[in-house]
């Protein structure tokens, strides 16, 4: 008599009552990397694209060499903006002085001077909705929003409007990229490829 080999269920997490928190995610065992909380709920990054991963490369190593001393440029890393969102932008722009310990997992999202998502498939709508709603109300004072265009990269440009809370489009940018906030930046767009450049033969 042969027994029916019994088919493993998946080990998803079950969500207390009222959502996960802020500081569950730094104690929920075997979470994926990038987990992020929006809105109560556990979001689970799909593959990275090459196009994504060369553009957040390309806006890291690019602000850490424009960057005031008294600023820091961080890839990847979560932020704290209330009991039920603690999202995880590409790329951050912070004051030197709220990195205070290596063993640090977040940031407060009040102390971010710029966040940068990269849009891929899967974080179309939360990139140009969900997330750009809750950063303005955090007071993240500029959120740049870098799409991929044929393998392209655009750039769309949003500073915080004071008197509304609200984000307001102050440019979108193909090519060259040039703004004064949070620090001045003038960058070639055209560097972000998917295949590393090679200087032509004379």
């Amino acid at each position: 008599m042969s027994v029916e080999p019994t088919a493993r269920r998946a080990e998803w997490p079950v969500p207390p009552v009222g959502g996960w928190t802020a500081d569950d995610l730094d104690k929920l065992p075997n979470l994926p990397p990038h987990t992020e909380l929006i809105d109560g709920s556990l979001v689970f990054v799909g593959p990275q694209t090459l196009f994504h991963s060369r553009a957040v490369s390309f806006f890291e190593w690019q602000l850490q060499s424009l960057a005031p001393e008294d600023f820091e440029v961080v890839r990847e890393f979560t932020i704290d903006i209330d009991r039920q969102n603690r999202p995880e932008p590409d790329v951050i722009v912070v004051p030197e002085h709220v990195i205070q310990d290596p063993e640090q997992t977040r940031f407060p999202a009040e102390t971010v001077r710029l966040a940068i998502e990269v849009v891929s498939t899967e974080s179309m709508s939360r990139d140009r909705e969900t997330k750009p709603l809750k950063y303005a109300r955090a007071g993240i004072p500029v959120y740049w929003r870098v799409e991929n265009d044929n393998g392209r990269a655009v750039v769309y440009v949003f500073e915080l409007e004071p008197n509304t809370g609200q984000y307001t489009s102050t440019g979108i940018f193909r090519g060259r990229m040039k703004v004064d906030v949070p620090f001045a930046v003038d960058l070639d767009l055209t560097a972000i490829t998917t295949k590393r450049r090679r200087p032509r033969e004379q």
